[in-house]
C-alpha cells in the first residue's frame, strides 16, 4: 500500500521556510550532508514529514495542496504562527448541526496558504 512520505514546498529561501514549519508543527530538522540542497523537517507521529525544496512554485493563493493545522486554542497558535513570521488572511466560521468549526487562513514567510482549524462541538 503506498503511502505519503513527504509534503514538498517549493520555496525561495529553503532554510527560513523549513525553521518556520519547523517550529510551528514541533519538528525536527534532519541533518543531511551540505551537498544535499533539500530541508526536510520529521514531524512527530507517524504522518508524513515536509520538505523543502528551492524551485519555482505556481500561484501562492492557488496552491491545490495546503496544509490544516488542528489546535485546541486557534488564537494562541495563531500568535504563536504570527510571532515566528506567519500572517493572517482570514478567520471564518461555520456552525453545523452539532459543532461549530472556526479556522484562519494565513500564509507563511513566503505566501504558501494554510489554515489553523478548531472544532467545538
Amino acid at each position: 500500500m503506498p503511502s505519503v512520505q513527504f509534503i514538498t514546498f517549493a520555496c525561495d529561501e529553503v532554510e527560513q521556510l523549513a525553521e518556520f514549519w519547523s517550529v510551528a508543527l514541533g519538528g525536527t530538522r534532519r541533518e543531511l550532508p551540505e551537498s544535499l540542497e533539500p530541508e526536510i523537517v520529521d514531524l512527530p507521529g507517524d504522518g508524513p514529514d515536509l520538505l523543502f525544496k528551492e524551485q519555482p512554485k505556481g500561484t501562492e493563493r492557488d496552491l491545490p495542496i495546503h496544509l490544516d493545522v488542528s489546535t485546541e486554542n486557534r488564537r494562541e497558535t495563531v500568535e504563536q504562527l504570527c510571532n515566528i513570521g506567519g500572517s493572517v488572511r482570514e478567520t471564518k466560521t461555520e456552525e453545523y448541526e452539532t459543532h461549530t468549526a472556526t479556522w484562519t487562513v494565513m500564509s507563511d514567510p513566503e505566501g504558501n496558504g494554510f489554515c489553523v482549524s478548531e472544532y467545538q462541538q
